[in-house]
């Protein structure tokens, strides 16, 4: 599985991209877009659009689908992170020092600011070594980008916080116009995609979301082409939905090396516009479906679409 479909072909980074490049990296800021080589990274940064990645660049899980940079791969629980990494639980140690992300939420406002975005969205690691998982830096930055601008709209993609319900609260009380939750796979992948995750915590994460704010949207994504079936996917929507997730996207997965969790099938358009229908039927409110989707890409328009569905 090595050559890509003709749909996936991208245009040469312009100067308007190269020049957002720099500018993250002169502020320190991360984005998920460079961080996870997003095939859409040259639309969305020629239109100002990014996907920022708060709480450094390290993460205590090992998904086997992702390009972040992985503490070690035998990361499991939050105490043997805390004494692997010599990190003492007031924030001290290696990369994942809390120094590497403190301001981090500033700088994320004051890039808004300059850039003039209208729809943020913030994402992060996963930090199992931290007591609240990072909730309290998702509530910061919420509300150090919305005090530059009251009328901006925050999307959040958040991790399973080991399921504390106090750290989902911490993100929910900071009132994110959407927040999202990742399933990623089926059920059956997980030991080889998630081995440090747990589809039924997500389900569950998603799930509490709706009953804890049932006015703010809920999200999810599978990536397709890992090896899973028709009827694992439709099973996965159905699951899904029984938690009351808003919306759904779907896209290809695409391997970041060779490394990685490689490609078994490059799905066919047809095939997407199948999931889609299927999608629809079962009862999301929004679905964006395609090879070169993911969670993110062009959020602001799906929101708006879903707010004009939802009057």
């Amino acid at each position: 599985m090595n050559r890509l479909p003709p749909w996936f072909r991208q245009d040469i980074p312009d100067n308007k991209t190269l020049d957002l490049m720099h500018l993250f990296s002169e502020f320190g800021v991360h984005t998920v877009c460079q961080e996870a080589k997003c095939p859409n990274m040259n639309y969305c940064f020629r239109n100002n659009k990014a996907t920022f990645m708060i709480l450094g660049d390290t993460c205590t899980r090992n998904c086997s689908f992702c390009n972040v940079n992985p503490v070690r791969n035998t990361v499991q629980t939050r105490e043997e992170t805390l004494v692997s990494n010599g990190v003492n639980k007031s924030g001290g140690g290696s990369r994942l020092s809390q120094e590497a992300w403190v301001d981090e939420a500033e700088k994320i406002s004051t890039l808004v600011k300059m850039l003039g975005m209208r729809y943020v969205v913030i994402t992060s690691v996963s930090r199992d070594d931290l007591a609240d998982g990072g909730a309290g830096q998702f509530a910061k930055t919420i509300e150090l980008v919305r005090g530059g601008n009251k009328d901006i709209e925050i999307e959040v993609l958040i991790p399973d916080f080991q399921g504390e319900i106090s750290s989902l609260k911490c993100v929910l009380d900071a009132c994110p116009d959407v927040i999202g939750h990742n399933i990623e796979t089926v059920r059956r992948l997980y030991k080889d995609l998630r081995p440090k995750a747990d589809y039924q915590l997500s389900l569950e994460v998603l799930s509490k979301i709706k009953q804890l704010k049932p006015q703010i949207h809920s999200k999810s994504s599978i990536m397709l082409g890992l090896g899973e079936t028709e009827e694992e996917v439709i099973n996965t929507m159905q699951d899904l939905r029984n938690a009351n997730c808003d919306t759904l996207t779907l896209g290809q997965y695409l391997a970041p090396s060779v490394n990685h969790y490689p490609v078994k099938e490059f799905v066919g358009i047809e095939q997407f516009q199948k999931y889609r229908v299927t999608a629809v039927a079962l009862g999301f409110k929004m679905v964006c479906c395609g090879p070169l989707v993911r969670s993110s890409f062009r959020a602001e328009e799906a929101y708006r679409e879903l707010s004009l569905c939802m009057i």
